[in-house]
């Protein structure tokens, strides 16, 4: 056929590629394994870049600051979105970890190579063990009850003068260098993502998932619900209590602002702004919003106007998040193929 004469036909461009891709990656040809790994390679490649291209160091700290609450986002979505359980214990994640990584630095001079990973761990399980008695409790009553703990630890250790009270444990050591301290928490944020989407397609994601939806079938299997919520609580938590070991040793100080209800308002905010679901949207969402609120801050309490006008905007316009809005955009591209 003569090509100037030649039949041509738009097709998108995950046409027998989506379908496959769903559950098992039975790719055909390197152009579909470039369709689904350019937007992974894409976010990897450009975290990992951000603190190369950032102008200043303070600006390198925000990127870290970042991460804290991509985790936190990305824990409050783990729980909420797939377990069903609406989280607003970020503060008292991270409050939990900062303090033990604090004491174990401080106390018993462990370097922060082994007090954050014990802090983590140990953390995860105190947090795990105090909501416990309240996993049977579900939307508002679950939330209100993480929303109630660091409020109360807040006021115990001021009432008590305990952990240094309302000034704090000072003269936690500090990171080796600022790469380490960067891409550390970077690659914490890459662990936590990628392993949390994993997850979620393996057995234990399938009963997660199926303990949200309909919880009194699994008990009628011989599962107990208890059980994997506690897992579910136990690996949201440990992402917390990273990013409050992390943050200890950032600031080489540990004190009541560990505790204050950003880091539970916050990562809501992002997972709005990301898109609820999407475990990726989160994060996404929290690269967005702390930088904007940091930009902002040169207004002073005006920031908080604008930063609201921000979110209404999202809500309004773009409920669905970011992300959604983006993968159904990515789907659509098309290409031009013979007939």
């Amino acid at each position: 056929m003569n090509p100037e004469t030649e039949q041509r036909r738009k097709e998108r461009l995950d046409r027998g590629v989506k379908i496959r891709s769903d559950g098992l990656y039975a790719l055909m040809s390197w152009r579909e394994l470039s369709y689904l790994l350019f937007p992974r390679l894409v976010l990897i490649v450009g975290i990992l870049i951000l603190p190369l291209v950032m102008p200043t160091m303070y600006w390198q700290r925000v990127i870290s600051i970042v991460c804290i609450y991509a985790m936190l986002a990305l824990s409050f979505d783990f729980l909420a979105h797939h377990v069903g359980l609406v989280s607003l214990g970020g503060a008292f994640f991270i409050g939990t970890g900062g303090y033990i990584a604090a004491l174990l630095n401080t106390s018993f001079g462990l370097p922060p190579v082994l007090t954050i990973p014990i802090a983590t761990v140990a953390g995860a399980v105190f947090c795990t063990l105090l909501l416990l008695p309240c996993l049977p409790l579900r939307g508002v009553y679950f939330a209100i009850v993480t929303l109630m703990y660091p409020l109360l630890l807040a006021r115990v250790i001021e009432a008590l003068d305990i952990f240094g009270g309302t000034d704090g444990i000072l003269g936690v050591e500090s990171f080796a260098n600022r790469w380490i301290e960067q891409y550390f928490i970077i690659a914490m944020v890459l662990l936590f993502l990628f392993g949390s989407r994993r997850l979620m397609t393996q057995d234990l994601g399938l009963v997660l998932r199926a303990v949200k939806d309909n919880d009194q079938a699994v008990r009628a299997s011989g599962m107990s619900v208890t059980y994997y919520k506690t897992i579910a609580v136990f690996i949201a938590s440990a992402m917390g209590c990273l990013g409050g070991a992390y943050l200890v040793h950032l600031y080489m100080w540990a004190g009541l602002s560990m505790l204050a209800l950003d880091f539970s308002i916050l990562p809501i905010a992002a997972t709005v702004i990301g898109g609820s679901g999407t475990l990726v949207g989160p994060v996404l969402g929290a690269f967005i919003l702390v930088p904007i609120s940091e930009l902002l801050r040169a207004f002073g309490t005006l920031r908080i106007v604008f930063y609201a006008l921000i979110l209404l905007g999202f809500i309004i316009f773009r409920s669905e998040g970011i992300m959604v809005y983006g993968q159904r955009k990515y789907h659509q591209f098309e290409k031009w193929v013979k007939i």
